[in-house]
């Protein structure tokens, strides 16, 4: 029997929907990260993009636990002692809270160019209006999957 390998045309890619409002960070990373990869189909095939279109919507109500909304993200604008930082509370309340969860799925995947392009497929809106609606995407509900996925502040 021959060990089965995806090709362009065996590629199936669909629209999910997925809400974040009351969902641990790190969790909702982690389901993300497994759809945009393919990891959920049967016929998944680690070199190629095989992972569906994800669009995230209440990213700024996303949960964290402990002491996370004190951690900081570094980062370095090329300039000598350009070291800049802030808390993924300031972010999550800032202009662009969306990119916690961007930041959050980008590092649960491998790094490489299959993963930027993969990135690609990952839409990720603050409020819960997108305009993904001619997508007709499925609803994935990730607060039903496991009890630990949600928090209630």
């Amino acid at each position: 029997m021959k060990t089965f390998t995806a090709t362009p045309a065996d590629i199936d890619k669909k629209w999910i929907l997925i809400d974040a409002e009351g969902v641990v960070l790190g969790r909702l990373a982690s389901i993300v990260a497994m759809r945009l990869r393919g990891k959920h189909k049967p016929s998944f095939t680690p070199h190629m993009d095989m992972g569906d279109n994800v669009i995230v919507i209440n990213a700024d109500k996303v949960q964290l636990t402990g002491k996370k909304r004190d951690e900081k993200y570094y980062w370095h604008t090329g300039h000598p002692g350009g070291i800049k930082s802030k808390t993924k509370a300031e972010i999550l309340e800032g202009a662009h809270p969306e990119r916690v969860v961007m930041k959050a799925v980008q590092r649960m995947l491998p790094g490489g160019k299959l993963s930027r392009k993969q990135m690609t497929n990952l839409r990720v809106f603050a409020g819960a209006e997108h305009g993904m609606e001619a997508q007709k995407p499925d609803v994935l509900d990730v607060k039903s999957m496991n009890k630990k996925n949600t928090r209630t502040a």
